[in-house]
């Protein structure tokens, strides 16, 4: 009776298994957890140094217009104005995302409506192959077809708002376009047969029943193809201009967030006050990280498919 009370009371192999597994997942959350929280301080304890350090006001850091960090103005304040980064970045990721879109929509509704057979075999390995060309390849094009053949159109340097723009669209566009897709798949079947039960045309069902029960989906894919361009570095850098002014067309030179922050970080010294303000466009960089991650849920939540 002792060994069989014994053997039912001992911890079986796959139990400890089991405790084995839960104990190495719970590590790798905690990790996680700490390298995110981690990140969280480091950044906002740089950020945050150019106000509670260098004294540097708030307001005047986000609304200035010149941006020349070590140098003073006729008052004596230092000349740390973001706002044509932020405008500039604002511009180009929100002018990319309003092209990109019904290039996004019209090519998933053909994938998946039209001629799902096609679409399947033709487009979906060319959208596979743009998400996989590094962003370097897309700036370097950029630099030397469309940074020229904007010269020759408009005049100028070349550089600007719309070359970015034109960038980042092609950049954008695969990512919102399998979005979409998978949205659009995810659509009820029954959505589309009831529809054609009751009279529909197959456009009429496309764009009356199909689109509009997947448009928190596609609104998703949009947000998250905002989200994309408004960090994206290397390949806006090279066609942008990187000139810290506010944009008075679409062909000025214009700067970015993050134009400047790897153009400049590298040529500072930890600590310093031109290294600071630099540590806090990064700041709000992830600031707006967090906003279009909040966006994409609240988006999902509310359209989620009964």
């Amino acid at each position: 009776m002792d060994q069989i009370r014994e053997s039912l009371l001992k911890t079986s192999i796959a139990t400890k298994r089991e405790r084995f597994g839960r104990s190495i997942t719970m590590a790798a959350l905690i990790l996680i957890a700490v390298i995110v929280v981690s990140i969280f301080y480091f950044i906002a304890s740089k950020g945050l140094s150019t106000f509670f350090v260098d004294k540097i006001n708030v307001w005047e850091f986000l609304s200035g217009k010149t941006w020349n960090p070590g140098t003073t103005d006729a008052h004596g304040k230092q000349e740390v104005g973001a706002l044509p980064m932020i405008v500039g970045s604002f511009l180009i990721t929100v002018l990319s995302a309003i092209i990109a879109t019904p290039f996004a929509i019209g090519t998933a509704v053909f994938m998946t409506e039209i001629s799902p057979k096609h679409g399947a075999r033709i487009l979906q390995p060319v959208i596979e192959l743009l998400v996989g060309i590094p962003s370097v390849v897309y700036g370097f094009i950029g630099l030397t077809v469309i940074v020229p053949l904007q010269r020759h159109i408009f005049g100028g340097s070349g550089f600007g708002v719309l070359a970015g723009t034109v960038v980042l669209f092609v950049m954008i566009l695969p990512t919102v376009t399998s979005m979409t897709v998978d949205t659009l798949r995810s659509v009820p079947q029954y959505y589309r047969e009831s529809a054609l039960a009751i009279g529909a045309t197959r456009w009429q069902a496309i764009y009356k029943v199909i689109l509009r029960a997947a448009t928190p989906g596609i609104l998703t894919a949009i947000v998250f193809g905002m989200a994309r361009a408004f960090g994206e570095a290397l390949a806006v850098q090279m066609v942008v201009g990187n000139a810290p002014i506010l944009p008075t067309n679409l062909t000025s030179p214009a700067a970015t967030l993050t134009s400047i922050l790897t153009q400049g970080i590298g040529n500072t010294v930890m600590g310093s006050m031109q290294n600071d303000v630099l540590w806090t466009l990064a700041l709000i960089l992830l600031f707006m990280s967090l906003v279009f991650n909040i966006i994409i849920r609240v988006i999902g939540k509310k359209g989620e498919l009964k």
